[in-house]
């Protein structure tokens, strides 16, 4: 009897599958796309409607045929690619490529949002043909994506160096980085000042309160000065307390996990890059060993939807209500709204396949990093459909002449759904805990101390992975199953560096952002990427038709690109940076040039003259003089970090360590900081007196001692809940920058 084939993706997909499905289906993995673009030449024939050409992926042919030679012995065909846009076109390749030889066999798309027996059942039980929607709007992010990268990336080439890519999303996405790091670098600092003071209540309580109005206004204190004043008139003054209020405050619980929601909690949480994330979910999605048995422990990890199956919801509340008790589950399931219409709403909300597989019950079945990110899918998931926590918020306003001054803190009175789950942002609080206080109106209040603080505006932070996924989100670029992958690909092409976390745009990447936003500015916008996103939607729900779209962006796009070739020589002789070095082979003016290894020298007087060196040479070479011949010395880059070496090497072999003109603080040593590399390439810290003194850190010195032990430096720190901060190596203790 002729047997049914199902084909998946991946190999571990069709392990989990096949364990479910018996005897009667030949299970069978297409391991990815089988054809896309190709990979040299363009593939979109733009004057026949943007027609792509497809071919074979290298090393998937052997695939297609086994395949096909499967479908000819099955009656039935059942295609289980993920459910998503992509999932839908490899289901049209493979659907093509079998119906090529079987015409008479029937071919049919499931879709598996989870990967347990209830799930694949429910899916066998639903069969549909290729939904052509899903398909056209795949393909015209592919053909927009293949013409973007394919027309603009050559100009980089020509106008930077060659292997630089520009992307229609990814160049958006390094945009909002390079835009955020002009506005800190244009930000300045206001100073302001606030007054705080401390009031004996009855009973004795002394509680800290915070000045809110001065005269009846806002206080708007801009100086020390001015400052002082008010702290002498208010020492002067009687107060009282003015209103006391004590309310009820309730906290929902978030949405359960979106891709990317997913994201970038757990970038806050475990510092996983997106692409980590992805990863890790897709085994959890896949099926993961437990007792000898793959088990899909999550639903499908790519999609924007937060709604839950009816049956989930009902397992949920009843695991709640066994688990934790009535006081704990809502009188009805708590729904959430879908924020983008033009969805479809086919998929679920990222969630845990059954909740009665409690991360600690199945800990020894996963890695570490499996069980971290189930525990928070789990958790926050559980949590989703819990009650409301309880806070008890109490306000006091003290009033006192022109003054008056409000304290505030609450504490928790039912902790509802934080006994499951808290998000990043509420752990670690310092909000105030209110004690129990009895006063009433009328109380007078003893002025027990009133200070001055000073304190300035703060720039907009810069972007971490998780907050840069958050605002693409936000702003409507990209899509879940592409936010990784362009977060991923900006890092690779060394537009952006990660330090700390922190994402840094690079000079290539300032660079490569002001050609592509000068030369293409209607293009390479948020509000086009954003638009041309909601037309993808509308590719998907059958709303508009996908030539049309990939049309209505080509011809803007176009005249623009046409604009840019026009200006290509007078954008490059613009990129190069004088210099008063003059060429020692034909005495033209050197000017700085980029090459694949970053800038150089190069004689201005190109092609005829192709002298070149190293940047090194350019005003470096006078900074600092060898102590054994007198020649001038250079900085060089080696194997371990930064050093100087002499000139007139390989006659003079002197080299001198590249100090941070930063004092070693260890006691008795008269050695410098020095910026290393450790034998696998890491950047540290460290004494130039190596090897008799051990001073050494990962974490960048500052010039600043320790108010507390002494110790000579500080270190710079990062945290996502603290963010930047000081620390001291030896007492541990930590500083604010500007209050050092």
């Amino acid at each position: 009897m002729a047997k049914k084939l199902l084909i998946v993706e991946s190999p571990s997909k069709s392990r989990t599958i096949r364990r479910y499905l018996g005897k009667d289906f030949n299970v069978l993995a297409s391991i990815g796309h089988i054809k896309d673009l190709p990979e040299k030449d363009f593939g979109v024939n733009i004057a026949e409607d943007f027609k792509p050409k497809y071919v074979t992926i290298k090393g998937k042919g052997k695939i297609i045929k086994r395949l096909k030679e499967a479908a000819k012995e099955s009656d039935a065909v059942y295609i289980a690619t993920d459910p998503d846009r992509e999932g839908e076109a490899i289901a049209w390749h493979i659907s093509n490529e079998i119906s090529k030889n079987n015409s008479n066999t029937s071919i049919l798309r499931v879709l598996f949002n989870e990967i347990t027996k209830e799930g694949i059942k429910k899916g066998l039980k639903s069969p549909r043909s290729i939904d052509l929607n899903l398909v056209n709007a795949q393909q015209a992010r592919r053909i927009l994506d293949r013409i973007v990268g394919y027309q603009v990336s050559p100009f980089l080439w020509k106008t930077i160096y060659a292997g630089l890519s520009a992307g229609r999303v990814q160049s958006v996405a390094l945009r909002l980085i390079c835009e955020r790091e002009e506005e800190i670098k244009n930000f300045i600092p206001e100073e302001y000042w606030e007054i705080e003071a401390d009031f004996k209540l009855k009973g004795d309580q002394i509680i800290t309160s915070k000045c809110i109005k001065i005269g009846g206004r806002k206080p708007d204190i801009k100086d020390e000065k001015t400052a002082s004043q008010h702290v002498e008139r208010i020492k002067g003054g009687n107060f009282s307390i003015d209103n006391v209020e004590i309310k009820t405050i309730k906290n929902t619980p978030p949405a359960p996990f979106i891709t990317s929601t997913l994201q970038q909690e757990a970038a806050r949480k475990f510092y996983f890059s997106p692409s980590k994330t992805m990863n890790i979910a897709q085994q959890l999605y896949e099926g993961v060993d437990i007792e000898g048995v793959p088990v899909g422990l999550i639903t499908y990890m790519r999609t924007d939807s937060v709604r839950i199956a009816n049956e989930a919801i009902h397992n949920v509340r009843k695991f709640i209500k066994e688990k934790y008790g009535s006081e704990y589950l809502p009188k009805y399931p708590r729904q959430f709204k879908k924020a983008n219409p033009l969805i479809q709403d086919a998929h679920e909300a990222i969630r845990p396949t059954d909740v009665s597989k409690t991360p600690d019950s199945i800990r020894d079945y996963l890695t570490d990093d499996q069980y971290k990110l189930y525990s928070l899918i789990w958790s926050r998931f559980i949590a989703c459909q819990m009650s409301q926590a309880q806070y008890e918020r109490t306000i006091i306003d003290i009033a006192g002449g022109e003054y008056l001054f409000r304290y505030q803190a609450q504490r928790l009175t039912f902790d509802g759904f934080l006994r499951v789950y808290r998000e990043s942002s509420e752990e670690g609080g310092s909000e105030k805990v209110s004690p129990q206080l009895v006063v009433s109106k009328g109380d007078l209040a003893e002025l027990i101390k009133v200070e001055p603080i000073q304190k300035f505006t703060e720039p907009p932070p810069r972007y971490r992975e998780g907050t840069l996924i958050k605002e693409m989100d936000r702003l409507g670029i990209g899509r879940p199953s592409t936010y990784a992958t362009i977060v991923s690909t900006i890092l690779q092409r060394k537009y952006v560096e990660k330090k700390r976390g922190v994402l840094y745009p690079t000079e290539l990447g300032q660079v490569v952002n002001q050609i592509l936003v000068n030369g293409m500015p209607e293009i390479f916008n948020v509000d086009f990427t954003a638009r041309m996103e909601k037309e993808l939607d509308k590719i998907e729900s059958g709303n508009k038709e996908w030539v049309r779209v990939v049309r209505e962006f080509y011809v803007p796009f176009k005249k623009a690109l046409d604009m840019l070739n026009e200006n290509r020589r007078k954008i490059k002789i613009g990129l190069q940076e004088k210099t008063d070095q003059t060429c020692e082979l034909c005495g033209a003016p050197m000017v700085i040039k980029w090459s694949r290894k970053g800038k150089f020298l190069s004689c201005s007087n190109y092609p005829k003259c192709k002298n070149a060196r190293s940047l090194s040479s350019l005003g470096e070479t006078e900074k600092k003089v060898c102590p054994e011949c007198g020649s001038n010395m250079l900085i060089k880059d080696g194997k371990f970090g930064r050093f100087w070496a002499c000139s007139r090497y390989p006659q003079c072999k002197t080299t001198l360590p590249y100090t941070l003109g930063i004092g070693c603080p260890e006691e008795g040593c008269d050695g410098e900081i020095v910026l290393r590399r450790s034998g696998k390439g890491k950047v540290f810290y460290g004494c130039s007196k190596y090897p008799d003194c051990k001073f050494a850190s990962w974490y960048e010195p500052v010039d600043q001692a320790c108010s507390n032990c002494g110790y000579g430096v500080l270190v710079r720190r990062v945290d996502n809940r603290q963010g930047n901060y000081l620390e001291c190596p030896r007492c541990k203790s930590k500083y604010k920058e500007n209050n050092i």
